[in-house]
């Protein structure tokens, strides 16, 4: 289902058809401003002016170009920074008569008379760009199952008179070794190899290092005229803006021999007027030259092979037929979701996060994003999260996705979430698919030789979660709950938290929902007496008059509440309150003014304040970040999908939808503002409104974020209400005012759902036909896979 675009967004962003492309076009306007590719060996994020950021799996991730310092292993960072040398894909376009040059995509020479266009698809990146009487477009793309970029670039003469140009291939290579880096241009590949040895010092780690990818190449299937391969020789005096190598008729066609290795290849071509040419080029990493020959005899040897590694990839990123497709008066916010939601949820439950020891509540939250694309892949995730769970009942802090994995960064800190997630998620996937056989799976655990069906392991799970519990009846926090950094508040193992036991509250819930569908009366009312211990425990000790604390710490001392200076209020205990109805319906009208007052910014909800502004030693680490990053009072988009759910789960949604709205804006000045394309939700936008007004609402720009999957639930349980039953689904729609006529696409188990839900004035209750049939029920029973349905949905005008 495809819906006309709204033609009114500002120059500098604009949507370009109907297949999700979003266009950029000025290079100043948003510099950070990026878009990712992915397959399931590699991630690939560019930023509209050529900067890369990479890594491939060998199993762990790794990088095969660097910045030119050594490098600490880490993981992508938000608000990543760029610099001159900065990795990137740079392309030199030399006039050979006057000798001026300008780059794609815009960097290193931001040429001022350039044009430019940066082109985010789902499956290609592309930027065209006209200057000095060139027409260029640069295209890159991934392939599955390859660990290798390929780069494509047109170059046009639309000047009139014949020109003779000269192509420069640039990608920055960086400091690979300090113990072995090296580069030469080889023949027979036709392009550059980067030479070097993964440093180490133990014995062991040689066994293991001399089977990775050590080698870089850059390769091409065009006439080479010359190459360099040291960084200074070809920067020289005149700056990666005016290299020194190019004030040349050619390259020096150097070897470096330990310096800083590069990759630069040089193609020359004589253009009659309005002929072009084009160049094709791949870059990697490889484990050793046979390796890259492979490719190159796979892609480069005939041209149609290099546009078929992109149709394989446009057939693997295409989720037109999963999930759903809406319609709506509101054109701009359709096609985020048709094109761009989908496609971040399925990044995320297809590769991951690109992590080998996922963090347990990502992982299950990912996998809950592909309940609604690709339920089966889901199924398989909760196996395999639920296989790895302790005798003891416990769950991991992360999940070890091969046999050499090893919990690494904050997976080897101690948390108290996870095992509440396990529920959350299989509420969600039995709603959506009916597959209650998945509870009587035998599945082991990670510390012993016993096996249990999955129902017993949550079982045992929650029984878990009840016996970590203080004198109060609260839950102890330890190191962190969903909140990683908040890890001084029990570290001393009195410490509890607020939210915590609300979310104990959920998941008990939750279970004993899906206990009392398969016929375990007696255990689901255990759990449910035990979610109302929760919530009393809460209001007793937490309720602060107007909201609730967000926990006590190991002193003694309650905070989140409106004694503090800092930090006085915080989203999640809020949240969690109305999902686990812990609250009356005075209460949940005080919750929801407190967080109009103090949380709610123009940029979206924020997730505690006012920010910390120094070091809270009875509560941690997020106390140190920077005010409005992050976790400390940044619009952490994460948080606020969960105000999103519940205000769906109360009935608010007029509410809930002016949230997505912040959270996902038109294409106005906002996203100006935010300086990111609407691609993606990231983890968070800037917060401390009142504090840093002026940073307020930047993007972190960082993709990895358990956010899309909660903005999918919410949209079809909440905005659509199209929630799965045993026999089929109920259809409970909670449109805004201004929405009155919406139409899904839903494929729904094996199904196919024509839906149309419209307003009608006059109407006194809710009316659905099926297929023409009134059905006399709140929805659609008995749904037969292969079939599609037309369901017509009528509800009262507000």
């Amino acid at each position: 289902m495809n819906s006309p675009l709204d033609t009114s967004a500002p120059e500098q962003i604009s949507l370009c058809d109907l297949t999700g492309s979003v266009a950029l076009n000025n290079p100043t306007s948003m510099p950070k401003a990026a878009g990712f590719l992915w397959n399931d060996k590699l991630l690939l994020q560019m930023n509209s002016r050529g900067f890369a950021v990479a890594q491939f799996m060998q199993p762990e991730p790794a990088k095969y170009a660097h910045a030119p310092v050594l490098e600490a292993k880490t993981f992508i960072q938000p608000e990543h920074h760029y610099f001159t040398h900065h990795p990137g894909r740079f392309f030199y376009i030399r006039d050979n008569k006057t000798g001026e040059i300008f780059s794609l995509p815009y960097e290193p020479v931001k040429h001022p008379e350039q044009t430019f266009t940066f082109i985010c698809h789902s499956d290609r990146f592309e930027w065209h760009s006209e200057c000095l009487g060139l027409n260029v477009t640069l295209r890159a793309h991934l392939t599955p199952g390859e660990v290798c970029e390929f780069w494509k670039i047109t170059v046009n003469n639309v000047s009139g008179d014949s020109r003779s140009i000269s192509v420069f291939a640039y990608c920055p290579v960086g400091y690979m070794s300090w113990m072995n880096q090296s580069a030469a241009f080889s023949d027979a590949l036709n392009g550059v190899v980067c030479h070097s040895i993964t440093p180490y010092q133990k014995v062991e780690d040689y066994f293991k290092n001399k089977h990775l990818n050590d080698l870089t190449y850059l390769v091409t299937d065009a006439d080479i005229t010359g190459w360099e391969t040291r960084q200074v020789a070809f920067e020289g005096e005149g700056g990666l803006h005016a290299p020194s190598a190019l004030t040349s008729a050619k390259l020096a066609n150097g070897a470096s021999h330990y310096d800083m290795p590069t990759a630069v290849l040089q193609c020359d071509k004589n253009l009659a007027p309005n002929e072009q040419h084009t160049l094709r080029f791949m870059f990697g990493p490889a484990q050793d030259e046979a390796e890259i020959a492979r490719l190159t005899s796979s892609y480069l040897a005939d041209a149609s092979d290099f546009e078929d590694s992109l149709i394989a990839n446009t057939n693997a990123m295409d989720l037109s037929v999963y999930g759903w497709q809406q319609s709506t008066s509101d054109h701009q916010f359709d096609h985020f979701v048709n094109h761009w939601l989908k496609r971040q949820m399925h990044y995320h439950g297809d590769v991951n996060r690109l992590s080998t020891d996922p963090q347990t509540r990502n992982y299950l939250q990912d996998a809950m994003g592909m309940i609604y694309l690709k339920p089966n892949v889901a199924r398989k995730a909760f196996i395999t999260a639920i296989s790895q769970q302790l005798i003891s009942g416990a769950m991991p802090d992360g999940i070890l996705l091969h046999e050499s994995a090893e919990l690494k960064y904050i997976n080897q800190v101690p948390h108290t979430d996870h095992n509440i997630w396990l529920p959350v998620v299989l509420s969600a996937y039995f709603s959506e698919t009916a597959d209650y056989s998945l509870l009587d799976e035998q599945l082991p655990y990670q510390d012993s030789d016993a096996c249990a069906p999955v129902k017993a392991h949550i079982c045992q799970a929650m029984d878990y979660l009840w016996q970590a519990r203080d004198e109060r009846g609260l839950h102890y926090i330890n190191q962190g709950d969903w909140c990683d950094p908040m890890n001084m508040v029990g570290y001393k193992g009195k410490g509890v938290s607020v939210w915590l036991t609300l979310a104990t509250s959920v998941a008990m819930s939750m279970w004993a929902e899906i206990l009392e569908r398969t016929g375990s009366i007696t255990l689901a009312k255990q759990y449910k007496t035990q979610a109302d211990c929760c919530n009393q425990a809460v209001n007793k000790h937490c309720w602060d008059g107007d909201w609730f604390a967000r926990g006590i710490t190991d002193d003694g001392n309650l905070f989140g509440i409106s004694a503090d200076s800092e930090g006085k209020i915080f989203l999640n205990p809020q949240s969690w309150a109305m999902l686990a109805n812990a609250i009356s319906p005075e209460q949940k009208a005080k919750i929801m003014a407190a967080i109009n007052e103090h949380l709610v910014t123009p940029f979206g909800t924020a997730m505690l304040a006012p920010a910390f502004t120094k070091m809270r030693e009875d509560i941690g680490r997020v106390t140190q970040k920077f005010p409005g990053t992050a976790e400390n009072g940044s619009v952490y988009n994460h948080a606020a999908a969960f105000y999103i759910y519940a205000l769906y789960q109360h009935g608010e949604g007029e509410e809930a939808y002016r949230q997505l709205k912040m959270m996902i804006p038109d294409l106005d000045d906002a996203y100006l503002k935010r300086g990111q394309l609407p691609i993606f939700i990231p983890n968070y936008f800037r917060g401390a409104f009142h504090q840093y007004t002026e940073v307020a609402g930047r993007s972190s720009q960082l993709f990895n974020t358990g956010t899309c999957a909660w903005i999918a639930r919410s949209l079809l349980e909440g905005l659509f209400g199209l929630k799965g039953t045993t026999s089929g689904l109920t259809i409970s729609p909670q449109l805004p005012k201004h929405l009155t006529n919406i139409a899904i696409v839903r494929y729904f188990r094996g199904a196919i759902l024509n839906i149309k839900i419209r307003k009608v004035a006059g109407l006194e209750k809710k009316t659905i036909t099926v297929n023409g049939q009134p059905t006399g029920t709140p929805g659609l029973v008995m749904i037969e896979s292969g079939n599609s349905y037309e369901i017509d949905v009528a509800i009262p005008e507000a």
